[in-house]
């Protein structure tokens, strides 16, 4: 323990101590109030001992800290990284003939998962459809956010991996995800309930053997990326998997896991994960959340000037970026109560809707700067099945079910944004 991290326990301490000296100087424990006060204090004592201490970045540092030995395993979801940026002005053709032989002078697809919870068992069945219609193609990169974080690994993979992306989808219940925490635990930790179910999950999914898949598809120039939310800074990341499972790391694969865990983090109600970091020899720790909280959706940075990457690679052909939306685009009226939570509820609810729409429309115009073809797909609004838990595998084998049989009959990829009209030229 550095001398940096004992010095906030001091001050944690300290200001326990302080909180509860002050309380004792006005509780008479004879009284109806001070019996109440005996109880604040209570409340007081298990916060304090409750208040985990951790090690954050400091804010100057922000923008210089990584992953020790992978420089090249994360970037800023809202920039074009310095090392990208230098390896596609200055390295030859003959670099990236070798280093991208997979995608290198071919076609390229790629896809974007959003999050949406339960309802990535959409997405996982239009896969495995579109797997049987036998029109999927090879995606020369892959990209996840939150569900679509748990998803992504195996849609990077292949139809080789449909049977476990079918089983996570249509046999994970809400106990497989979570554990309720008591309420005191609730209120005086850092979330409404302990993902270490999951934790297992993606363990047990998620292994060394494909690890070194996705090594070896990285190598040969695919890219696998996953997005999260540093809570510090409050800016999107994206993970460049594939980087890390090549990396020496001597963690990589417990980096993974955290990784796409981290990206399911719903704030409040799923605790966040820390991430380990370091900046000349020093360690600190950020929290990472749920990727949805900075975006639905993502495919690049709008920053990145990707013309330059296609010509770089000698893409043939426009670029077809395919995106699968796990959620209802489409309003749908409810009769609110005047009341906390409902007023909470579908107001948070309404945010993430219009929240992903935008996304989309973000998406829609980088296809159009950048010359790719744009594709969508999200759950229709004829869809009216209802879950009976957060992750109810009955609603989840359904809506599976619905995907599967979009994907197989042949998907009719909607070709603009909701509510966008195209014009007769397609401008």
């Amino acid at each position: 323990m550095n001398k940096h991290n004992i010095s906030l326990i001091s001050a944690n301490l300290k200001g326990c101590v302080n909180a509860m000296m002050r309380l004792r100087d006005e509780i008479r424990f004879r009284t109806l109030s001070g019996r109440l006060a005996a109880i604040v204090l209570l409340i007081v004592v298990v916060g304090c001992a409750g208040t985990p201490v951790r090690n954050p970045v400091p804010p100057e540092l922000t923008s210089q800290v990584g992953i020790k030995g992978i420089p090249g395993a994360r970037s800023w979801g809202d920039e074009w990284p310095k090392f990208a940026l230098e390896r596609f002005q200055t390295y030859t053709d003959a670099y990236f003939r070798k280093h991208f032989s997979g995608i290198y002078e071919t076609p390229h697809n790629y896809i974007a998962i959003s999050g949406g919870g339960a309802n990535g068992a959409f997405g996982a069945g239009l896969l495995t459809g579109w797997t049987e219609s036998g029109r999927r193609p090879e995606f020369s990169m892959v990209t996840g956010i939150s569900t679509g974080a748990l998803t992504a690994p195996f849609v990077f993979l292949g139809p080789a991996y449909d049977d476990k992306l079918k089983e996570v989808y249509t046999t994970t219940s809400t106990k497989d995800i979570m554990k309720k925490r008591k309420i005191f635990s609730a209120l005086f930790g850092d979330s409404m309930a302990d993902t270490t179910p999951m934790k297992a999950l993606i363990a047990k999914y998620i292994t060394a053997d494909i690890m070194s898949v996705i090594a070896r598809e990285h190598q040969r120039g695919r890219r696998l990326f996953v997005g999260t939310l540093n809570l510090d800074a409050g800016r999107s990341v994206i993970w460049n998997i594939g980087a890390i499972a090549v990396s020496d790391h001597p963690h990589k694969l417990e980096l993974i896991h955290d990784i796409l865990r981290a990206s399911a983090a719903i704030p409040v109600a799923f605790p966040p994960i820390a991430i380990s970091v370091e900046s000349d020899g020093r360690k600190y720790e950020e929290l990472h959340v749920d990727g949805g909280t900075g975006s639905q959706v993502f495919v690049y940075p709008a920053a990145v000037d990707w013309k330059q990457i296609t010509k770089k690679l000698k893409v043939q052909g426009d670029p077809k970026i395919y995106v699968i939306r796990n959620a209802f685009l489409e309003p749908d009226y409810q009769g609110i109560n005047r009341s906390v939570l409902p007023i909470a509820s579908r107001s948070i609810d309404s945010l993430i809707r219009t929240q992903g729409i935008g996304d989309i429309y973000q998406i829609f115009a980088l296809c159009k700067r950048d010359g790719n073809d744009f594709n969508l797909a999200y759950i229709p609004a004829e869809f009216t099945e209802k879950p009976n838990e957060g992750f109810d595998p009955v609603y989840m084998g359904k809506l599976y079910e619905l995907g599967y049989q979009m994907g197989r009959k042949g998907y009719p990829w909607i070709k603009a944004p909701p509510g966008f009209i195209i014009s007769e030229q397609g401008d």
